[in-house]
This record gives structure tokens, sequence and C-alpha cells, in this order.
């Protein structure tokens, strides 16, 4: 029996407890600038420090203290991955496209690495690899391709794992196979924003925290931004908000559903124990539907094990009780282990399901990471802020489309829907489970 999720285990995010943010001070809101950015995550901070070092009289703002949102609240894999496979990006946008967009990743990746190097960031950034488990003989398959076109497309080290040898990246019996790349690393996501907030208070852009927008409308030639100190009119308007996007952008927020993704930390494991269950010190994933993702601390002392949460409201025991469940189903041996965080942030899905920037007269868009927004965050926040700089060859992505993600039917920014898909996806799994015990 597991135990069930208690006081003494702490809901705030496993990464602050050894994390500082920047403490900055209250600046007066400047009635004019030429952009305003509304959102303090990667996304924003990294379009914020691009356009104040290109001269630009830049605010931004936020509703909450910097550092309490998504982009310190992650798994810290530096995946940039994308949803739809690579013959579903070719039926969408075409050939051309479909390959702009993986080979776009790549770029981010490397891009990521060299800020972080360049910028002398320390948020305990490791190339480790990834590794994808696969528990059908179909989803082996799928990986073996996938492995071949990353080789073959990108000049990615990547290669299938068969059977015997998945013991050699993950300690489970749950996988029939898998795939490895190494082009993929863990880092410590709130320390990566620390730093960011450092670098972009280090310049000119002025930041306010704790400084909700309320609404914008367009002017000509201008955006007429209200906040709750006051109005700005901007030449430009850069909304960076994605999972935590409110009533401030109605239209926005018909596009985007906000998705609790939660994550476990256990008690510290010996260290027999995780050179048994994660030996290469890898990160992790599968293809279930409800898709698990799980590393091993940057310390290796712990294992953190997150996926989709399926809540809407409140901070239940249920989800926490899931993953400890699933954490068992994949190493046994932690059945019962102990917890010492539990905690969940909010990611953006969309009717796509693929990153992009987009326009809508003087506002831009960067925004609709579904999960893998370590990478794709940064990255848009740069091209992002080359688009509104009008620097045609440095803003030049794959990822800014024309025009936005479709609205969502009978959606106006509360999910009624997500404990039914949850749902849906959860008897998928089980279904696939039942079929593999049966064998």
């Amino acid at each position: 029996m597991l135990p069930c999720a208690h006081t003494s285990v702490q809901s705030t995010p496993y990464w602050w407890d050894d994390c500082n943010f920047p403490s900055l001070s209250v600046r007066p809101v400047s009635p004019t600038c030429d952009v305003v950015i509304v959102g303090g995550g990667y996304t924003g901070l990294s379009a914020a420090i691009e356009l104040a070092r290109a001269g630009r009289h830049v605010q931004l703002f936020d509703r909450q203290p910097l550092g309490k949102a998504a982009s310190s609240r992650n798994g810290g894999m530096a995946s940039g991955s994308i949803r739809p496979g690579w013959k579903e990006l070719i039926k969408r946008f075409g050939e051309e496209h479909a390959n702009g967009i993986l080979l776009e990743g790549k770029a981010a990746r490397e891009d990521l690495w060299r800020f972080m190097e360049e910028e002398k960031i320390d948020c305990e950034f490791f190339l480790s690899g990834l590794f994808d488990g696969a528990m059908t003989s179909e989803e082996a398959e799928d990986l073996r391709r996938h492995a071949d076109l990353l080789h073959r497309m990108l000049g990615i080290e990547a290669f299938p794992v068969e059977r015997a040898d998945v013991r050699k990246y993950i300690g489970t019996d749950l996988y029939i196979g898998g795939l490895v790349r190494k082009d993929i690393g863990g880092l410590q996501p709130a320390k990566l924003l620390a730093g960011m907030i450092g670098i972009a208070a280090s310049t000119d852009a002025v930041i306010h925290e704790n400084t909700a927008v309320l609404g914008s409308t367009e002017e000509v030639g201008a955006v007429r931004v209200r906040t709750a100190r006051g109005e700005v009119v901007a030449k430009k308007l850069l909304v960076c908000t994605d999972g935590y996007t409110d009533g401030f952008d109605p239209w926005l927020r018909r596009r985007l559903v906000p998705v609790r993704s939660r994550i476990i930390a256990t008690e510290p494991l010996g260290r027999d124990v995780m050179d048994r269950l994660m030996p290469t010190r890898m990160m992790h994933g599968d293809m279930r539907k409800l898709s698990y993702y799980y590393r091993p601390s940057p310390d290796g002392s712990r294992i953190l094990f997150g996926g989709r949460d399926g809540t809407t409201e409140g901070d239940p025991s249920a989800p926490t009780v899931h993953l400890q469940a699933e954490l068992a189903r994949l190493f046994p041996e932690l059945a019962g282990v102990g917890l010492t965080h539990s905690w969940f942030g909010y990611v953006a899905m969309h009717r796509d399901m693929v990153p992009r920037i987009f326009s809508v007269g003087n506002t831009v868009y960067a925004t609709g990471y579904c999960g893998s927004g370590v990478v794709w965050a940064r990255w848009l926040g740069k091209k992002a802020a080359f688009k509104v700089l009008g620097d045609k060859e440095q803003a030049r992505c794959a990822f800014d489309f024309d025009p936005a993600p479709k609205a969502i039917p009978f959606y106006s920014g509360r999910p009624w829907f997500i404990p039914i898909v949850y749902s849906m996806y959860e008897r998928h799994d089980k279904k696939t489970l039942q079929r593999l015990n049966q064998r």
C-alpha cells in the first residue's frame, strides 16, 4: 500500500530549496516605452535581454514575484521536443517546413548551451543524454525510425536500444526497448531563471514584478497597456505568458489550455540504488498517452518523477499518490519510498501542439510550448525580440506562424474538459499495460 501525501511533503518545488532569486527594487512605471513585455519567465526575460541590449526602452510586467511560475517549476530537462511526429509535421506544414522545425530544435539546444556558458550561468547543466522507453513492439519500431531520422537528418548521435540492453540505461523491466539520444541534457531550472533575472536586471530593462497587466488596446502605431499601477503606451506589446495566461488577454486565453504538470521528489536514495535504477544518470521518458518524465536530481541523490496532474483546482493528494504508483510500477523496489516534495506548474497546450510566434496588430506572441519550454521558451523569446526589432535575418524562425492557433470551441479559460481527457488517456494506458501483463 502506497503512503498518501501528507503535510511533511513540501508543496514548493525541490529546485527552490537551494536557489535564491535576485531581489528587485520597485521602480516607477513609465507612461511610454518602446516595448512592454508581459510575463517574466524564460521567454519574457530572454526577449528583455535582447531588446535592452539593442537599446530599446523595455518594461517587463509579471503579476507575481519573478521565479514563481513554470520556468522554476519544470523538470529541468532541456529537450526541445515536438509532440507531433515527423510524418504528422509533413502532413500539416509540408516537408520543407517540417524539416526546418526539426533542424531548429538542434539550433535552439546548442544556443541554450552557448548562452549559459557565455553568460556564466551556473545551473548545474549536464549533457546527460536521454533514454525514451518503449512498452510495445510498435513503440519500439517508432523509436527505431526516430533514431534513424535524428542521425540521418540532424547528425545527432541517436540509436535504438534492444530489450537485452535496456538495463544498461534504466533499471526496470517495464520497457522492451527504447531510444538513446546524446544531445539532450538536464539542468537546475530555477538557477537558470535566477541567472536570467540577474542578467535582465543588469541591463536598462525595467522589471515590474507583482504588477498585473489588466488589458490592452490597439492604437495607431502603438498599444495602450493597462496595468495595476497605471497605463503605458508602447510601440509594441510582447506577450510571453504561456500556461499562466489570464483574463488580461481573453483572445489568447481561448487558444491556450493550462494543464497541470506535477513532479514528485523522492527522499535521498543510496548510491547503490541510483546506480541500479539510473546507471547512466540520463534524462528519461516514455511513449504512453499520459507520458511520464523522470530524471536524477543534479547531485544524483534522488529521483524526480513527473507527469500530467489531471486536476484543475486546489492541491489534492490524489495526483501525488498516482505518481507514486507509477514510480513503483517503473521501479518496484521504490514502492512506499518517502517523498520530500510534490508540486505542479502549468504548461500551455493548444490545438496545433507546436510552439509558435505570431502577431496580431502591434502585439507579438511567443507561446504554446506544450510542456517543452526549457529550450523553446528562451529560443522563441529571443526570436520574438528580433521580430520586434525588425531584424528579419536574426528573426528567421520555423516557429513564426501565421495565423495564430485556432480557438477551442466552448472554452473561455476554464479547462472543464481536462479531467475527461485525462481519464480517456488513463484508460488507454491501462489497456496497454493489461495486454502486456497477459503476455
